[in-house]
């Protein structure tokens, strides 16, 4: 995965997914949640790649960003809970998806708990 129509189209695979322009700015895609309009994915062009920022388990933050040098503190997040996903052909799919499917789930709306 190397460009912003993957990262988009795979995004989109997810159920109850869309894509934004907040911005006003074709630069910034944002990937959310119908419903809750929670951003899961951020994706932009930046140093001459695409980028992505995805919410991570702080537990798993270091894990990524050791086993690839493309796995950085997020651009412009927390960096405690955020990674930059730098799609420079150096990251597996498999592992790329991975992590989008983390942060989609750590995004999703929490079912309320009972009394």
């Amino acid at each position: 995965m190397k460009t912003r129509k993957e990262a988009i189209a795979f995004c989109l695979t997810l159920p109850d997914v869309y894509e934004d322009y907040p911005f006003h700015d074709d630069n910034w895609t944002l990937m959310r949640h119908k419903g809750t309009a929670k951003t899961f994915a951020t994706i932009y062009e930046r140093q001459g790649n695409i980028w992505l920022n995805l919410k991570c388990d702080p537990l798993l933050t270091s894990m990524w960003r050791s086993a690839f040098s493309s796995v950085i503190p997020a651009y412009h997040m927390n960096k405690y809970h955020w990674n930059s996903v730098i799609l420079d052909g150096t990251i597996p799919d498999k592992d790329i998806e991975t992590m989008i499917r983390d942060s989609y789930k750590l995004t999703c709306k929490k079912p309320k708990e009972k009394k």
